[in-house]
């Protein structure tokens, strides 16, 4: 798919290194811990291995053949429903403001639904304002406790989306 000059497509093999830096450095920038985090995950650094699997997929958004962010969906582990998790979704400053979120997002609900994903789950921070106002508007409710195990347990926020 592509937008004027952004391209959101999958993510292939040479596109690795370029993603966790994304992630890391939007991690380092709302000061998100760095343990309990996507920041620690060993699956950061071969994204495109990770997601290569069935009912999985990662997209990413490109611009003049620079990664400017993704996000993917996987089953979410530990929990027997049929409940997706959409993972590892950050942007750089620059793709940010531009519509691309929602873009990823519909996306990213779209592939889940083709996958026969019943539910969609999610982890966030309460500081993450914009990703949160995004979440509600797509359909995210606020959940009272996590679901699954993400191992993420830093993150204090989750919310659930019917498809």
């Amino acid at each position: 798919m592509s937008t004027n000059k952004y391209t959101i497509r999958e993510i292939q093999s040479n596109d690795n290194q370029q993603i966790a830096t994304i992630i890391r450095t939007v991690l380092i920038e709302y000061g998100v811990p760095k343990v309990g985090t996507a920041y620690e995950d060993k699956a950061l650094d071969m994204m495109f291995e990770t997601y290569n699997k069935p009912k999985s997929c990662y997209f990413v958004v490109v611009h003049n053949k620079t990664i400017l962010g993704g996000a993917g969906i996987m089953q979410l582990q530990n929990i027997e429903k049929n409940i997706c998790e959409l993972q590892k979704m950050y942007f750089s400053s620059e793709a940010r403001g531009k519509g691309l979120g929602l873009q990823m997002m519909q996306i990213c609900l779209d592939k889940s639904k083709e996958f026969g994903f019943k539910k969609c789950y999610l982890e966030t921070f309460p500081y993450m304002e914009n990703a949160r106002k995004l979440y509600k508007k797509v359909g995210f409710e606020s959940l009272n406790a996590p679901l699954g195990d993400t191992g993420h347990y830093s993150c204090n926020m989750w919310m659930l989306k019917e498809l």
